[in-house]
């Protein structure tokens, strides 16, 4: 599918007629694109138009180069971001002459939530290099939107872990905890990766911006689009230095809850030992045992195997053992 926004009166004007695009748009939006559509629009623009194979390619040079007077840069940007299990996909960022193409395969937020704000409000956007700064400007405030809420997250799994035990709460699930911090490690991971790729383009696009000798305002907010990246990636760092706090200490209460239970087991056998032993003796099959023949040999027995349960069990309470 492809979408087309123009300028008009400092505001994104969307192409209804998705039909026969206007290819003289200065936003051109593929999503998910097939051959049919990228090579004919490759052909009139006078560029090659990356398919999603050489858009995953891992190595820096791939995605970020220039062809034929074009910049071609490629980000790995999250959709739906609402789960803890986002999808990870590239998305490239074409400047053509006076044109931003972008090529997608997914739904990140901000290519819906950005032309709507630009279709809203006029946000001064006069050329291509300003709606792509302004359309990655979305993005890393969407990123930051979800790393804020994973801290707020990882805020409640580190109150939960360290609450104070009460008899009244209901028991911890360690297990719940430990894949709960799994799920936002794997989603603070997905982020810094997403933010280091936006961190190099951002670098990129300055080199570009001074080349196409873009405004001084425009190169200011591409500076700052490059530290809003690295601060974010700093914060991304912590709340990875969190996570793994977490998961240590989780690891620690479980073993303390597992010496708990064993300690409690091992008081259980030794207060058992001493009466077990009596009444293996009196369970001998001998001739010769004079309490056998005794009127109060049974009630003598059984106040001796209590004695010896209850003793071992005040001297355990009295050292604090219990």
């Amino acid at each position: 599918m492809i979408k087309t926004y123009s300028i008009a009166e400092s505001r994104l004007v969307s192409d209804e007629n998705t039909s026969s695009p206007d290819l003289n748009a200065v936003w051109i939006d593929l999503q998910d694109p097939g051959p049919e559509e990228v090579a004919p629009l490759g052909e009139c623009l006078g560029i090659t138009i990356p398919d999603r194979a050489d858009m995953e390619e891992i190595e820096i040079s791939s995605r970020l180069y220039r062809e034929n007077g074009a910049a071609f840069m490629t980000a790995i940007l999250p959709a739906q971001t609402d789960d803890d299990d986002p999808e990870m996909a590239p998305v490239s960022f074409i400047l053509s002459g006076k044109q931003l193409i972008t090529v997608r395969y997914h739904d990140p937020r901000a290519f819906t939530t950005f032309p709507t704000q630009a279709q809203r409000t006029a946000m001064k956007l006069p050329d291509a290099e300003t709606v792509l700064v302004g359309l990655l400007e979305a993005i890393i405030d969407r990123l930051a939107d979800v790393l804020e809420r994973a801290g707020r997250d990882v805020d409640a799994i580190s109150a939960l872990i360290f609450r104070k035990a009460e008899r009244k709460a209901a028991p911890r699930d360690f297990q719940d905890v430990l894949e709960e911090i799994g799920r936002k490690g794997d989603l603070n991971s997905n982020i810094r990766d997403s933010l280091a790729t936006l961190e190099r383009l951002a670098g990129f696009l300055g080199h570009v911006a001074l080349e196409r000798d873009c405004s001084p305002n425009l190169r200011e907010r591409i500076r700052t689009l490059s530290g809003d990246a690295r601060s974010l990636t700093d914060h991304s760092g912590f709340l990875s230095q969190k996570i793994t706090f977490m998961l240590e200490a989780s690891l620690g209460m479980i073993n303390i809850e597992q010496n708990a239970t064993i300690k409690i087991f091992s008081v259980v056998a030794v207060v058992f030992l001493p009466p077990t032993l009596i009444a293996s003796i009196y369970g001998m099959n001998f001739d010769h045992m004079p309490e056998l023949s005794w009127l109060f040999g049974y009630p003598f027995a059984i106040g001796l195997m209590i004695s010896a349960a209850i003793l071992p069990y005040l001297y355990f309470k009295h050292r604090g053992w219990l």
